[in-house]
């Protein structure tokens, strides 16, 4: 399974610990039941990364919404693109993985998943904690 793929399989979970609000354990096992991962190097990679990106989630939201539009909040924002901001500035901030892979494979996920809009609002926000954090 490629990086790409692990990547998607993060969001995904990532997405939908944001629409049930909970961050526990069980939720990831059952996310990982349902996808019927049969890898457990992948399993191991994604939980390692979801709980990194839970145990930094503050920072993250910080990231977010200091590099929001004035009259934007956090709350406007849909959990498609919430989860895939986390996601991104996860992977560039901690996994120092190189920007421009981790926002061209995001705005790629973003039109996939995302509003029509999506791709271009993920764009903008990233474009501005790069520039900020100096990648």
């Amino acid at each position: 399974m490629n990086k790409s793929t692990i990547r998607e399989l993060t969001f995904k979970l990532l997405y939908s610990l944001e629409i049930q609000k909970s961050f526990e354990e069980e939720d990831i096992e059952l996310y990982f039941e349902t996808m019927e991962l049969d890898q457990n190097q992948v399993k191991v990679q994604i939980k390692e990364d979801v709980n990194n990106i839970i145990k930094n989630n503050d920072e993250l939201v910080k990231q977010i919404s200091k590099n929001l539009k004035t009259d934007w909040k956090l709350d406007r924002i849909s959990k498609v693109n919430v989860a895939l901001l986390k996601l991104a500035i996860y992977e560039m901030l901690y996994k120092n993985v190189p920007y421009k892979v981790v926002i061209n494979e995001v705005v790629e996920l973003a039109k996939k998943y995302g509003e029509d809009s999506s791709s271009s609002f993920i764009n903008g926000v990233l474009a501005t904690v790069v520039k900020e954090n100096n990648l």
